[in-house]
């Protein structure tokens, strides 16, 4: 009987064995764990890529493990909790740059994969750790797109030189912010535009209001002025300027702010039955973000496929007549 037992009980292992394996050689797509740890979960441009990413698991088949990381500590023992839940590695916006190498030390440690998004790793030395892979957006690429819009609107409006500004609301005391100004400022250039009509214009928050006061200070000090080119770090910076125009007595059609993020503040303003100075903005699709960057990793997983060091992405410029179109193309509307 004793012997009996044994048998059965090494039955019962080897097939239990051979049906693990049989499982993990058939599709383990179901086995694959990716971890997508964001800085600031409440915020609807990581929930949008939290959406995205699942709709990636959704089609490969694997589990995508949500985290909020607000602040070094929570990103350390995020690792550890995806480690203990069988990810095989993690894409990742940190809250900030410069855990890169502790995050990779725990991450490599743990034999974890590791992407990076929004946000690039940078090493002791403060240079971008190119060996982890990056998907960030290019904040002066996008600036670039804000100016040829701007410069385009000027022209077909017919706007002389002498009479069109360009109002430059800046926050410089944030890189990303001065990124996308000195691509709107160089694209404007690169087109024709009078540097002697670029005004600086420095916002102190960079919300409506900052950009609203801003704004009126430029405003007030070039009464010359008939036309105004208005543009900024986001959406509110260009939504404050147009305000502070239309205080001032400008018509819609004297105003041709673009701004930057395609955010509820844009959108609304478009819904409006009468056209305003705000004319455009360059919507910031966390699709690419967040859909992109965990079939990455998938196939890193699953392939051995590495991703690139570096892809960036750029915006999609949309206006009143075509932003339900371009909501919808980008996953963010039904």
């Amino acid at each position: 009987m004793k012997k009996g037992l044994i048998i059965a009980l090494c039955l019962t292992i080897f097939m239990g064995t051979f049906a693990f394996a049989n499982g993990a050689q058939e599709g383990g797509s179901d086995e694959v764990k990716i971890g997508f740890l964001v800085k600031m979960p409440e915020e609807p441009w990581f929930q949008n890529e939290w959406k995205f990413a699942q709709e990636a698991g959704e089609k490969y088949g694997f589990k995508v493990l949500e985290i909020g990381t607000p602040d070094g500590e929570k990103v350390l023992s995020a690792i550890d909790n995806i480690a203990a839940q069988g990810a095989q590695g993690f894409v990742i916006c940190t809250p900030d740059v410069k855990l890169g190498p502790a995050i990779m030390a725990k991450a490599n440690a743990a034999g974890l994969k590791v992407m990076s998004v929004d946000d690039r790793f940078v090493g002791a030395d403060g240079s971008p750790m190119e060996e982890v892979p990056h998907m960030g957006i290019s904040a002066y690429e996008i600036g670039k797109q804000v100016g040829y819009t701007m410069k385009e609107q000027m022209d077909a409006r017919g706007w002389k030189q002498e009479d069109t500004g360009f109002m430059r609301i800046s926050f410089n005391e944030l890189p990303t912010a001065v990124d996308r100004t000195s691509g709107m400022t160089d694209a404007l250039l690169e087109m024709g535009f009078d540097e002697a009509y670029i005004f600086e214009s420095p916002e102190k928050t960079t919300d409506t209001e900052g950009g609203f006061n801003a704004a009126s200070i430029t405003i007030t000090k070039n009464p010359q002025i008939k036309h105004w080119l208005i543009g900024g770090l986001n959406d509110e910076a260009a939504m404050g300027g147009t305000r502070a125009c239309e205080g001032n007595g400008f018509a819609a059609e004297d105003i041709c702010a673009v701004g930057i993020g395609g955010s509820g503040t844009a959108t609304a303003e478009f819904a409006k039955s009468e056209v305003t100075g705000f004319y455009a903005t360059a919507l910031i699709s966390p699709k690419r973000h967040g859909y992109e960057t965990s079939e990455m990793v998938y196939k890193w997983i699953t392939e051995g496929t590495k991703p690139a060091a570096t892809t960036w992405t750029t915006a999609v410029m949309m206006d009143r007549t075509n932003y339900k179109e371009k909501l919808k193309e980008n996953g963010l509307e039904e």
